[in-house]
């Protein structure tokens, strides 16, 4: 007997597959960019703060192309931090880099993808639902992306952080690894399937495909940005990511995204 919860959802995307094609695009472009910019803001909001800025809004916007539209590839959070090193002030520039990842998505982009979602899901809010889940995965990515996959990196913020403190990169990925591979597996393992259940309850082959999208995205997007950095750890960390993350978290996904389908429908 169908024993499924009234709160799940039934939606355009849910029955045609151009709809789901054209939702699924707009809101991965959407989920990364509302990820992407409170990260940076957190940066510069920061910097102002110390009186390292002088205009919190003042982003490095890049050059009007599409890369830059779709991934904000040549944005950043246009702070100098050679001055805040020069000057003695270490330890502010070291916040000011940490800042991006704590304030911008562990504290704001990543609780509040969680509250929208099961906003959306008492309210019946199909849309939202699907942004909120995507905005779980991009929020998650940037945590991984930072920590541990960038982490041993030359250049960037958790260079800038190691640097700022005086402190080992494994120091960081024992302080920060440890909770953010905790939440990755609170996504992986409890949220991510639930949540596929509600948004696509009529539609095993949208719910596939999402988990495929979700491990590229994590695992293939986010886990891939080592291979840009100028460290043989970060290299390692990222191939780990591409060739074995991405095939056991896909089994995964859809192993436990059709296990939970199964317990509803008994």
């Amino acid at each position: 007997m169908n024993t499924l919860h009234s709160d799940t959802i039934d939606w355009l995307p849910g029955k045609s597959w151009i709809a789901f094609i054209f939702a699924t695009l707009a809101v991965l472009w959407l989920a990364h960019a509302v990820a992407f910019f409170p990260h940076e803001y957190a940066h510069a909001f920061t910097a102002w703060i110390l009186g390292w800025k002088s205009n919190p809004v003042a982003l490095n916007y890049g050059n009007f192309n599409l890369a830059n539209i779709l991934i904000q590839i040549q944005m950043d959070e246009n702070v100098d931090y050679a001055p805040i090193f020069s000057s003695g002030h270490g330890h502010q520039a070291g916040f000011i880099a940490l800042a991006g990842l704590l304030i911008g998505n562990l504290l704001i982009t990543y609780p509040l993808s969680l509250w929208l979602y099961y906003y959306a899901k008492r309210r019946k809010k199909e849309y939202l639902a699907f942004f909120s889940y995507w905005l779980c995965v991009a929020s998650v990515g940037n945590l991984i992306d930072y920590v541990p996959v960038r982490t041993f990196g030359k250049s960037g913020d958790m260079y800038t952080l190691a640097k700022g403190f005086n402190i080992s990169p494994w120091v960081i990925c024992i302080t920060l690894g440890v909770l953010f591979i905790l939440i990755l597996l609170h996504f992986l393992t409890l949220f991510a399937p639930k949540a596929l259940q509600i948004i696509f309850p009529q539609s095993a082959a949208r719910r596939v495909v999402t988990v495929i999208l979700t491990s590229g995205a994590l695992f293939g997007f986010y886990g891939a940005v080592g291979l840009l950095q100028d460290s043989e750890t970060s290299h390692m960390i990222s191939k780990v990511s591409i060739f074995l993350l991405i095939p056991v978290s896909l089994a995964l996904g859809i192993w436990l995204t059709e296990r939970k389908r199964k317990s509803q429908l008994s």
